[in-house]
């Protein structure tokens, strides 16, 4: 049995050193690393109990709604929208059954091919958006940008798309932003 550095393997693979073992955080890698996953859990929180709180709205919800109010005749595939949404397709398609029933989705087969499903944002559904867009406006303004300078939130906004595309190299959804 080679070990690493012997014939065949010139280098240790990516998860451990030359020496064997594992590549451990330091000590500001680890309270980065703390931080960032106190932030993935407590942010998305607070955005949606403001959310419920002003709108009756999940987070996902207005998600959807947000992405659909963005898009020409206010429809997009369902497939399309659950990557815009960053969810599955039957976590999308829950959802939106939801948002129907309330009447603010609905849902059609696509004109252009049958075997697609579109939502299509109704007026109620655009009106309902409309009037939760400035209160989470303020709240993500209040967490995330007034703790900020202008400089701190183009390097954050750098540090999201490093990170980002490194979980995914493919993806493009962020493009247009840049």
């Amino acid at each position: 049995m080679e070990t690493p550095g012997e014939a065949g393997s010139e280098l240790a693979p990516p998860h451990v050193t030359a020496e064997g073992e594992p590549r451990w955080l330091d000590s500001d890698e680890r309270a980065a690393w703390m931080s960032l996953m106190s932030l993935l859990i407590k942010l998305p929180a607070a955005l949606d109990a403001q959310l419920q709180r002003d709108s009756g709205l999940s987070h996902f919800e207005y998600n959807v709604l947000a992405g659909l109010s963005e898009m020409p005749g206010g429809s997009l595939r369902m497939s399309v929208l659950a990557a815009l949404a960053d969810g599955s397709l039957p976590r999308l398609s829950q959802v939106v059954a939801r948002l129907e029933r309330r009447g603010l989705v609905r849902r059609t087969p696509d004109p252009d091919d049958g075997r697609y499903t579109l939502a299509t944002l109704t007026d109620a559904g655009r009106a309902v958006v409309t009037e939760a867009a400035p209160g989470h406006v303020e709240t993500v303004r209040n967490l995330v940008f007034d703790p900020l300078t202008k400089g701190r939130a183009r390097q954050l906004r750098d540090i999201c798309h490093r990170i980002l595309a490194a979980i995914d190299p493919s993806d493009r959804c962020f493009d247009h932003l840049r």
